[in-house]
């Protein structure tokens, strides 16, 4: 069974910057088709360079964000609710910039997030009325697909399953609002991998990241990525399966995800690894 692999920036740097351009041809060396750039603020993003390394070293990229308290766009403040779109459409126009036909992400509230009460109907609207406004913007600037990540209860309140996703995009309406799942999240959040994918089907799953449960080397834990990448395959998704972990020498990331140990010497092995490892399960179906 033949998938698209692709890796996350974060396996490299926490916020990536002209600096880190290296990160696009190294990747492809070490044999993925894909990178995602984990966009940590789009107004600093050197979208310029980035493009012309991408098409010097022939690589695909998609893009994902991870919106904050100041971008938040289920926040009882409209300042901060036009901030996060604002954030939002800025990223639309740097995946248009770089051929990205992808934003996944926390890109639907504040990441962390938490009231300490489950979400309201008043925050459902607000995160409808944001998220369609980005939604009308990408479709009037280009063909990005918005892909909301569901992620865990101790990241955020609003998306934790598919089916909440998927009743989010229909919500929406555009019809360029897909839904992002990652195996991290959903082995504390489904009940089924199979069922998630089968709730998003061809129409909702958008993109995936194919995470371990500690996010440590994929293939090495509790994910049962054989059930998965058949469901995948059964839906007819398409797109990019992209490996995200992070060091816990980040400062802000380590923090937020409790990365308190190591998985392994380095990103780059957890990458090199984790690529060996989902390429013969998947070879094996």
């Amino acid at each position: 069974m033949y998938f698209k692999f692709g890796v996350d920036s974060f396996i490299w740097t926490e916020s990536f910057s002209e600096k880190d351009l290296w990160i696009i041809a190294k990747a492809k060396d070490i044999g993925f088709e894909v990178i995602d750039f984990a966009i940590s603020n789009p107004y600093t993003f050197p979208a310029e360079p980035v493009r012309r390394e991408l098409k010097r070293t022939a690589m695909d990229c998609v893009c994902t964000t991870t919106l904050t308290a100041d971008t938040n766009p289920i926040s009882p403040d409209p300042s901060i609710r036009k901030a996060g779109v604002d954030a939002m459409k800025k990223c639309v126009d740097i995946c248009n910039y770089l051929h990205s036909p992808i934003l996944g992400g926390v890109n639907y509230a504040g990441w962390g997030y938490i009231t300490g009460k489950p979400r309201t109907e008043q925050e459902w609207q607000w995160g409808v009325e944001c998220m369609r406004e980005v939604g009308e913007y990408a479709k009037a600037a280009g063909n990005v697909t918005i892909c909301v990540e569901c992620v865990n209860r101790f990241e955020t309140f609003f998306l934790n399953t598919a089916e909440d996703a998927v009743t989010f995009c229909k919500d929406v309406g555009t019809g360029n609002i897909k839904v992002h799942l990652d195996c991290f999240h959903m082995i504390r959040e489904e009940k089924s991998f199979a069922g998630a994918v089968k709730t998003c089907g061809k129409e909702y799953l958008g993109y995936i990241h194919v995470n371990e449960n500690d996010r440590g080397i994929p293939g090495t834990g509790l994910v049962p990525f054989k059930e998965f990448f058949k469901a995948v395959s059964e839906v007819g998704y398409d797109g990019p399966l992209v490996i995200e972990s992070f060091d816990p020498s980040f400062e802000e990331l380590a923090g937020n995800c409790a990365i308190w140990r190591k998985f392994a010497e380095t990103g780059e092995e957890l990458a090199i690894e984790g690529l060996r490892n989902l390429k013969a399960i998947a070879g094996a179906l």
